[in-house]
C-alpha cells in the first residue's frame, strides 16, 4: 500500500522561492550552520497552534533559537521513569548538551489546549477524561493550574489558565536536576511569557508569576 504522496504543489512553489531568495542570500551562513553545528542562545517552549511563529515574533534568524513546540506549551513534572518523554528530551538536550543561556516559555491567548483542560476539569468534556484520550492525558499536566483559578469568576478562568499553563511549565522545569543546578548557578535562565494573538502585544511574568508586565 503506497501512503506516502507528493508534496502539495502551493508548498513545492514556496521552496523553490526560498531556496532562490534566502538561502541564496545567506548560503554562507546556512553552510557555516551545517559545518559548525548550532549554538543557539535560547530553548522556546510553545505552542503547536499554528497561529505563534516565535521566529517571526523575535525575528529570530536560523540557528538562533532551539525550538519545541507541544500543545499548549506545557513541560511535563520530572519523571525518568523509562518513558518516552519528548518534552523533557528536548528540555535535557538544549539544558546539558547545547548549554542555552534562556529558557523562554511562550503560552498565548485563544489557546484550545487550554480551552480543552478548562472544559475537561470543569466536567464540560466527558471524552477528554477518557484514558485513551491523548489531549486529555498531555492536558492532566495543566491540572494543578485548573486548581488555582477555578474560583475565579467565570469569565475570567480560561485567560488565567492561559497564564497557568506558563507558571505551570516554569514549576515544573525546576524540578529537573539539572535545569535547577544551571539556574542556581546562573549558567541558565528562565522566562515566561504570554502572546495575544490578537493584538500582537507580549506579557512576562514577574515575582514568580504574581504580576504580569508588558514587554
Amino acid at each position: 500500500m503506497h501512503l506516502l504522496r507528493p508534496l502539495p504543489q502551493y508548498l513545492v512553489s514556496r521552496y523553490h522561492g526560498w531556496v532562490a531568495t534566502s538561502y541564496a542570500e545567506n548560503s554562507a551562513w546556512y553552510r557555516r550552520l551545517a559545518d559548525d553545528g548550532q549554538r543557539p542562545r535560547a530553548m522556546v517552549i510553545s505552542c503547536c497552534d499554528s497561529r505563534v511563529h516565535v521566529t517571526s515574533i523575535f525575528g529570530a534568524d536560523s540557528g538562533e533559537f532551539f525550538i519545541h513546540r507541544n500543545i499548549a506549551n506545557l513541560v511535563p513534572p520530572y519523571a525518568p521513569d523509562g518513558l518516552q518523554h519528548g518534552t523533557s528530551a528536548a528540555v535535557e538536550y538544549a539544558v546539558t548538551a547545547l548549554k542555552v543561556a534562556h529558557l523562554i516559555v511562550v503560552g498565548h491567548t485563544s489557546c484550545g489546549g487550554v480551552a480543552g483542560c478548562h472544559a475537561m476539569c470543569s466536567g464540560q468534556a466527558p471524552e477528554l477524561e477518557e484514558k485513551s484520550s491523548f489531549v486529555g492525558r498531555w492536558m492532566d499536566i495543566l491540572r494543578p493550574g485548573y486548581e488555582r483559578v477555578k474560583d475565579l469568576p467565570a469569565d475570567q478562568q480560561v485567560a488565567a489558565l492561559e497564564r497557568e499553563a506558563v507558571l505551570v511549565s516554569i514549576e515544573n522545569l525546576m524540578g529537573f536536576p539539572f535545569v535547577k543546578a544551571a539556574v542556581e548557578g546562573e549558567q541558565l535562565s528562565l522566562h515566561g511569557l504570554v502572546h495575544d494573538i490578537r493584538a500582537g502585544t507580549l506579557e512576562q511574568a514577574e515575582d514568580g508569576g504574581r504580576r504580569w508586565t508588558r514587554v
